[in-house]
This record gives structure tokens, C-alpha cells and sequence, in this order.
């Protein structure tokens, strides 16, 4: 049984780990490339988790027993003028993660925006929170691009849209 919680300085390292194994799970050649790119891709910096560490919307899944973290998922309070939305930034999965990780994760985030006064969660919908959106009745409202600016836009992740040189 997995157990849903925020996270605070103590699990800064086992954060770090899960980041590192979901990246090379996600690309076996993370090792390999450029120092920028791998460091663009990492969401457990120092200043990033004592970030999250306050935004009351990011949590960790632990197992009973379990040594390290299941997962993660890191989410903010965004203003839009008019109102306040949660954004989800980044979702960690250990691999072999329990298959409801990713579903309980979105679910706390959920729950801690509707807790808080805030009607609308935003997140990216990757194969890993497919099955979560569809359980939380999301609704697509589209692609989610990132437009990665100077060098890192050779080496980012996802599939490249446009233009080969990427030039505007």
C-alpha cells in the first residue's frame, strides 16, 4: 500500500535519486549527454525542492517497507489575473513503481487544490498520467509544447516540431 504525503528536507536525497533513475528509465543515455542537457532535465536541485517543499501542492508515494520513493509530483500555484490554478510541473516515477502511483500522486494534488480554493489543476498528459487523467475526468484541451531556448534546444526531450534548424 502506498502512502501520499509532502515532502520535507529529509527526503531531499531519496528525491534526487528517484529523479536520476526516472531519467535514465526515460533515456538509457542520460549519461551521455551534455552536462547542460542533463541538468535542464533534473527537477531535484537544492532550490527547486525547497521550492516545491512550500508550494502545499507537490507530494511524495512511499511503500510500507520500502526503501526510497515510489514517485513524485511536483505542482505549484499559478495566478492567471483572474484566478489561481495548480500546475504540475513534474511527475517522478521509480521504475517499478506500483501501477497507481502516478493516479494517487495526481489525486493528493487534486485534492490539496480543491482544499485550498482552487478549481482548476493543470498538467502535461504523459503516457504515465493518462490513466490518472481519465480517473480524475480531465479534460484535453490540447498538446502541451515547450519551446527550449539556446543550446538546449538540440538535446531536449519530446519530439521536435517545425522546423529542422528550429529558426523562427
Amino acid at each position: 500500500m502506498l502512502r501520499y504525503r509532502t515532502f520535507n528536507e529529509a527526503d531531499f536525497e531519496a528525491l534526487r535519486q528517484l529523479d536520476l533513475a526516472a531519467q535514465h528509465a526515460a533515456d538509457p543515455g542520460f549519461d551521455a549527454l551534455p552536462e547542460r542537457e542533463r541538468a535542464g532535465r533534473l527537477s531535484t536541485s537544492h532550490a527547486a525542492l525547497k521550492f516545491y517543499e512550500r508550494s502545499e501542492h507537490s507530494f511524495v508515494a512511499q511503500g510500507e517497507g520500502m526503501t526510497g520513493l515510489a514517485g513524485a509530483i511536483f505542482a505549484q500555484h499559478v495566478w492567471q489575473g483572474d484566478r489561481p490554478i495548480v500546475l504540475v510541473r513534474t511527475v517522478l516515477l521509480s521504475p517499478g513503481a506500483p501501477e497507481q502511483t502516478a493516479a494517487g500522486l495526481l489525486h493528493a494534488v487534486v485534492k490539496s487544490a480543491y482544499d485550498s480554493a482552487v478549481y482548476e489543476v493543470h498538467f502535461p498528459v504523459t503516457p504515465a498520467l493518462e490513466g490518472a487523467a481519465e480517473q480524475e475526468e480531465a479534460h484535453l484541451v490540447g498538446g502541451y509544447g515547450v519551446c527550449h531556448l539556446g543550446t538546449r534546444a538540440a538535446t531536449a526531450p519530446g519530439t521536435r516540431l517545425g522546423r529542422a534548424g528550429g529558426a523562427a
